[in-house]
């Protein structure tokens, strides 16, 4: 079985990609929702979380404030990488818990990981997709659909690698700044290229 991770910045169409891939019969899993389980209400992690940053990132109800937490941590980068020293280990223990997982005779499966060169973990899989879209782009989808202002938006993407640095090492890059069809194209012609791959 091939090991893919899927990567990519913010708002470059990431979810949209491995939905694509999911759709197609691969199975897929996401990092952003493994690092949701690791910091839920009563989890090691949420406890390293609120003796590192205070009980200003936990609402009423227990859970994580991630507004709040976001607020600090991309105005510091001290404070994001201890953030991430936290968080990642878990995160990835998680990811080839679940490869590990995987039923006998799986061709390949995907790993949707948004700080995959971040993190430094590319080499621990056999092929990287990148999704990509231009800077500009990127930054107004982040205003314009997710709603952040300006400066969150360029304090957000400062933390990631540029894009283009991340499509430069991939393995595969799809192209998200146009219609949804060049995107599913582009997604198909990725899946062919993994399935005849997996039997080598």
């Amino acid at each position: 079985m091939l090991r893919v991770a899927l990567t990519g910045g913010l708002a470059t169409g990431k979810s949209f990609c491995t939905a694509r891939f999911a759709a197609l019969g691969v199975p897929v899993v996401d990092a952003d929702l493994l690092a949701r389980d690791a910091v839920a209400p009563g989890s090691p992690g949420l406890s390293a979380i609120t003796s590192r940053f205070g009980p200003s990132v936990i609402l009423e109800d227990g859970r994580l404030d991630r507004a709040a937490l976001a607020s600090l941590v991309f105005a510091d980068r001290s404070a994001r990488a201890e953030l991430e020293s936290i968080v990642h280990p878990e995160v990835y223990r998680r990811i080839n818990e679940w490869f590990a997982g995987r039923p006998a005779g799986t061709r390949f499966a995907i790993a949707d990981i948004p700080l995959l060169y971040e993190t430094g973990q590319e080499h621990d899989y056999d092929r990287v997709i990148v999704c990509a879209c231009a800077p500009a782009e990127q930054f107004r989808r982040l205003v314009s659909r997710d709603g952040l202002s300006a400066e969150a938006a360029r304090a957000r993407l400062a933390a990631q690698w540029p894009i283009g640095e991340k499509g430069a090492r991939a393995d595969y890059v799809i192209r998200t700044d146009g219609a949804f069809d060049e995107t599913n194209e582009q997604v198909q012609r990725v899946y062919d290229t993994l399935v005849r791959g997996s039997h080598v």
